[in-house]
């Protein structure tokens, strides 16, 4: 397994990954493009896994900076392929998603997981991360 940066090619892995392994169908050309942007955002980070060649997995970290907490970096989106998952995918993407915020002045990582995916809750206790609050999420789209 080869662990990467993604380039703007990796839009349709991506796209599929985000299908099935997230549940998100958002549109692969639209996927294509905000790819291009996140690509030129210097505080954004995206690391796909590859096997024989293909994408099977993706992480998706972005500078998280507020004015109660040090620098942090905050997981977007980290998704494996179904027929990979718990092959140690998800723990080498989350390394390299580490080892990248570490040597960006990070002082650690956070994500928000949903109430729904209660083994990816078991996964980041058993990579470290500590569970610290149940919240709501919101969410307001602009019409037009």
């Amino acid at each position: 397994m080869l662990i990467r940066e993604a380039v703007i090619n990796d839009f349709k892995d991506i796209y599929i990954l985000n299908k099935e392994g997230l549940g998100y169908d958002y549109p692969e050309e639209k996927t294509k493009a905000k790819l291009q942007i996140v690509l030129n955002i210097s505080v954004d980070k995206i690391f796909v896994a590859e096997h024989d060649g293909k994408v099977i997995g993706y992480i998706h970290l972005s500078g998280y900076e507020c004015t109660y907490s040090d620098s942090l970096k905050n997981i977007l989106a980290i998704a494996a392929l179904p027929e990979y998952c718990g092959k140690g995918i998800g723990k080498a993407l989350l390394t390299a998603g580490e080892n990248w915020a570490k040597k960006n002045g990070s002082c650690g990582i956070r994500l928000v997981s949903s109430s729904t995916r209660t083994d990816a809750h078991k996964f980041y206790a058993a990579c470290g991360y500590t569970f610290r609050k149940e919240q709501k999420n919101f969410i307001k789209i602009f019409g037009g």
